[in-house]
């Protein structure tokens, strides 16, 4: 179980020095990335909530959570590129 926590405090910390990125990102691109790598820590830590809990369901929504954030940053990307 310890190694679990180790894991949280790691995407924890990565996830704060990424917010760092997207609050002070000099372009619009770089808080994008930002954006879309907090997303997959994110699909990373409920992957790893679901196998503490043992739960297929925490894995099946962090899947529609990972398509959706894939979704979005494609938008967001041809939004900055102005090809809407």
């Amino acid at each position: 179980m310890s190694a679990f926590v180790l894991v949280f405090l790691i995407l924890g910390m990565a996830i704060l020095a990424v917010t760092g990125r997207l609050i002070m990102g000099p372009t619009i691109p770089d808080r994008v990335v930002a954006l879309d790598t907090i997303n997959t820590l994110v699909v990373a830590a409920m992957i790893i909530l679901g196998a503490i809990f043992d739960s297929i369901v925490m894995v099946d929504i962090a899947i529609v959570y990972a398509a959706l954030s894939f979704v979005g940053t494609l938008f967001i990307a041809r939004h900055v590129e102005g090809g809407f």
